[in-house]
């Protein structure tokens, strides 16, 4: 461990997101993406279930089913569409989506597969530093490509991969503050 760092962080264990239907979750991740379920756990008395998927890397993706749950409320609990089809607004402390690393030269024929298993699909977007943050064309400044497609609950996932190194540079903007909001 670093001497200036407090932790030793290894990667994301899981993830843990909220479906309505297990079952229906479990053969979108294993049968559509592919993922092994690693570990399933009946929650006390009735409470639900909680099922871990190996998302790669070590990490895992884990999914909670509560019979009681609440739905989903669009454009505040999760973003309301993929970014091509709304807004990609969420509320403060939401999920917003869940971004999976894959291989730069896998990226096109992922979203092929995506279409061929009826999975609905952003085209590939090249993001960069222009002005809307997407180029039609792969450039030296595209730093990420990705893929945005739903689950069957509705959560935003992406395909993911880094095009270039990112250095001091690619830090360049101050955070910004809480907007102060006035309730009518």
């Amino acid at each position: 461990m670093e001497d200036n760092k407090p932790f030793e962080f290894r990667g994301v264990h899981h993830l843990a997101l909220v479906c309505r239907d297990m079952a229906r979750t479990v053969d979108f991740y294993t049968n559509v993406l592919g993922m092994r379920l690693v570990k399933t756990i009946e929650l006390p008395v009735g409470m639900g279930q909680h099922f871990f998927f190996d998302c790669g890397g070590g990490d895992t993706l884990a999914f909670f089913w509560f019979p009681e749950a609440p739905d989903g409320i669009p454009g505040i609990s999760a973003p309301a569409a993929r970014p091509d089809q709304g807004d990609l607004t969420s509320a403060v402390g939401s999920m917003n989506h869940v971004a999976f690393t894959v291989a730069p030269e896998m990226i096109d024929q992922y979203r092929d597969r995506l279409l061929a298993a009826g999975v609905a699909c952003t085209d590939v977007a090249n993001h960069d530093d222009s002005e809307f943050g997407i180029s039609d064309t792969l450039h030296p400044g595209v730093f990420v490509r990705s893929v945005y497609f739903q689950d069957p609950d509705g959560i935003l996932l992406e395909f993911a991969c880094w095009t270039r190194a990112l250095w001091e540079g690619d830090v360049a903007h101050e955070p910004a503050p809480a907007v102060e909001r006035i309730d009518v």
